[in-house]
């Protein structure tokens, strides 16, 4: 058996996955770049071993491809991938919403509440950073307080991509006080325990998110 890291190399490697993650999703590090250990251990002032875990895995998110003795790229934005995604991602979301109403302790329902009002308010700002760092908020959340680690493990490989996605095009197809607006619903019927509106606003949201993505390919067109 793998030995565990140290704690402390456990907490760096969550702080590199974080912030890698989100230069990702935001498009700073861009789709198709070349990017390696060493440049991220420079940019971030990291050591490299929590930069290689982080990046392993991204990898299994499928946000970086590493090749190896060839390097590391961040890998490409595909629609047609993005449509398959979201077939699942409307079943497990269901799921996790069901599971969060039914088990969320009062103060992740709290949470909840907090983060629906923080996104509302990133909206009307036209605050996309802060938008997507409480959009990451509320996955990891609402998954963890459905209480099924297969769930939130198969979630999570999923949401970075998405995330990505609606930062890239959001400006072009999409409507970010409206989608605000859907993510508060999801987070505030989870917070009152009601399982039925969670899946029914679950299911609004997966159909906001398919029908912009189905949008991109007109207006990139």
């Amino acid at each position: 058996m793998r030995p565990s890291p140290p704690a402390g190399e456990v907490i760096l490697s969550d702080l590199a996955y974080s912030q890698i993650e989100e230069m990702i999703t935001t498009l700073k590090l861009a789709p198709g770049q070349a990017i390696s250990e060493a440049y991220l251990s420079n940019m971030l002032a990291i050591g490299r071993t929590p930069i290689r875990e982080a990046l392993q895995r991204l990898a299994r998110e499928r946000l970086v491809v590493i090749h190896p003795r060839r390097g590391i790229v961040v890998s490409e934005i595909n629609v047609r991938n993005q449509l398959k995604l979201l077939e699942v991602r409307r079943e497990l979301e269901r799921l996790i919403a069901r599971g969060a109403a039914r088990r969320a302790y009062p103060d992740e329902r709290k949470k909840l509440r907090e983060i629906a009002d923080g996104m509302e308010k990133a909206a009307k700002k036209n605050d996309d950073a802060t938008f997507l760092r409480l959009d990451r908020d509320f996955n990891l959340l609402s998954a963890s307080a459905a209480r099924n680690d297969f769930l939130s493990d198969a979630i999570q490989q999923l949401q970075g991509l998405s995330r990505r996605f609606w930062y890239m095009h959001y400006k072009a197809v999409a409507d970010m006080p409206l989608a605000a607006t859907l993510h508060a619903g999801v987070a505030r019927a989870i917070a009152d325990g009601n399982e039925k509106s969670a899946m029914q606003a679950s299911d609004k949201l997966v159909d906001y998110i398919e029908a912009i993505t189905k949008a991109t390919v007109t207006a990139d067109s």
